[in-house]
């Protein structure tokens, strides 16, 4: 076989990280997580439906510190990936292609899903709904 000095195909070794590339990701991830996640936001509409006892022990298990991380989990899953969908859609209008507004809105994607989340489970929190 001849020694050619052909390039290497590109993989994650050579890519520097950058916030474009992470949102990517975490985008693909969170939808996969959503979908995962809507089976437990089902067993609870289910277990409602099903009588209090069905619904006790689903609020039991939702109740519990794995639950309540799966939940909280769930939640942001859910915010980040609306608000890179939106993201998306402002760029599918042609705007903010320019690597600066790529990068502003990434960052702001991902500060807006935490805080969407905080303001939703602080809510949760204090109004008994978690309990």
């Amino acid at each position: 076989m001849a020694d050619t000095q052909r390039p290497l195909s590109p993989h994650m070794g050579i890519y520097k990280w950058q916030v474009q590339m992470v949102t990517s990701i975490v985008h693909r991830a969170t939808g996969i997580a959503l979908a995962v996640g809507t089976l437990l936001v089902l067993w609870g509409v289910f277990s409602l439906a099903s009588g209090e006892e069905a619904y006790n022990q689903f609020k039991i298990c939702m109740g519990s510190p794995i639950g309540l991380i799966l939940m909280f989990g769930w939640t942001w899953a859910l915010f980040y990936h609306l608000c890179n969908g939106v993201r998306h859609l402002i760029q599918d209008g042609g705007i903010g292609y320019a690597i600066p507004q790529f990068v502003r809105s990434s960052w702001l994607s991902i500060i807006g899903s935490i805080v969407l989340t905080v303001i939703v489970w602080a809510y949760v929190l204090t109004s008994g709904g978690a309990a």
